[in-house]
């Protein structure tokens, strides 16, 4: 331990921990209740579920993304058959909707560094936990928004500072125990846009130090890739060696509040891996003026596509205007035929 901090059970009250473990606790025996049948007494949760606005804060992958400048670009295509399955298809042919009733599609990841990414301490030390080793409770948990933005106006490579977290403690209360902390920068407004540009907003590692060894944080986030402007990326470093996590790659923390949601984290279990595709999605009361609520996007059934799909030359799959329509069915081994979906 560094000096002049201290383990988390003699910086938290036995008080400050039971509060910050109940609300998480609470998140969880929510989603419960949603999950199981019950009387009438879970009215009220099912309907906050209901009323909730539910914010995306995802990037896409695809091949123009922007990556690390060590690392090469994600590529995007069609699947090819690995090997002969008679009577649907022969080995290197290309999944057609029409031959086989399905398409499929080959993507290369050259790295677990991409886009919106939960870093684990993997990633830096070899002592440290895979993202297969992260437990399922990170899965919801309090969201805090810290807003950096006019800093970064006046200095584009601002790194948050302690202050910055105080001050939004004088708001809104200690920050939550076990909770996810997001530097909102509105570096992501920019994404994916031509840019000369080298600076980038971070988070200075005394403020890191806070939030893990003062306030018990589960894992901080940033939208730019890197968490500082250091030669030596000496936040990351100490995060990594110290065993904490951090997301990279957040985006749309402008329609997030300060306080009040929840913030849902899944990643893809890659066994061993050192970097996890994050699928971050903020949970927020009703009366919040962004999201979109179930009843908007149930989710069941999805929208339908205004024109075909077809691949466009990066290999992404897009609505086409003017793409003639597939005839299903044209193959010996089609799947779902004769048609049974219509039924």
């Amino acid at each position: 331990m560094l000096p002049g901090y201290y383990p988390l059970s003699n910086a938290w009250t036995p008080r400050e921990r039971l509060l910050g473990l109940a609300f998480t606790a609470l998140a969880a025996f929510n989603v419960f209740f949603v999950l199981s049948p019950r009387p009438a007494q879970s009215t009220a949760v099912l309907d906050f579920w209901a009323t909730a606005k539910y914010i995306d804060l995802n990037h896409s992958i695809d091949p123009s993304m922007p990556v690390w400048e060590a690392f090469a670009q994600p590529s995007i295509g069609p699947a090819l058959a690995g090997k002969t399955a008679a009577p649907i298809i022969n080995a290197t042919d290309e999944f057609t909707y029409g031959m086989q009733g399905f398409i499929a599609t080959q993507v290369t990841l050259t790295t677990d560094q991409l886009g919106t990414q939960l870093d684990p301490p993997a990633h830096w030390n070899e002592y440290g936990a895979t993202i297969s080793d992260v437990p399922p409770t990170v899965a919801l948990r309090p969201l805090v928004v810290v807003d950096i933005t006019t800093a970064v106006k006046a200095d584009p490579a601002y790194a948050a500072q302690v202050s910055d977290v105080e001050a939004w403690e004088a708001n809104y209360g200690r920050v939550p125990y076990g909770s996810v902390v997001l530097f909102r920068s509105d570096w992501s407004k920019g994404w994916g846009k031509p840019s000369d540009v080298t600076d980038y907003p971070g988070v200075s590692l005394d403020t890191l130090k806070f939030l893990h060894l003062k306030r018990g944080i589960l894992v901080h986030g940033h939208e730019p890739l890197d968490t500082d402007m250091t030669d030596n990326l000496e936040g990351e470093a100490w995060l990594m060696h110290n065993n904490f996590m951090q997301i990279e790659g957040v985006t749309n923390t402008h329609l997030l509040p300060p306080s009040g949601c929840l913030l849902s984290i899944g990643y893809p279990k890659i066994q061993g891996g050192t970097g996890g595709y994050a699928r971050l999605v903020a949970i927020c009361p009703g009366d919040w003026k962004y999201g979109v609520t179930i009843s908007e996007a149930p989710g069941a059934p999805l929208a339908t596509q205004p024109y075909p799909l077809r691949r466009g030359e990066d290999g992404v799959l897009k609505p086409t205007k003017g793409a003639k329509p597939t005839k299903y069915c044209s193959g010996a081994g089609s799947l779902g035929c004769p048609f049974v979906w219509n039924d």
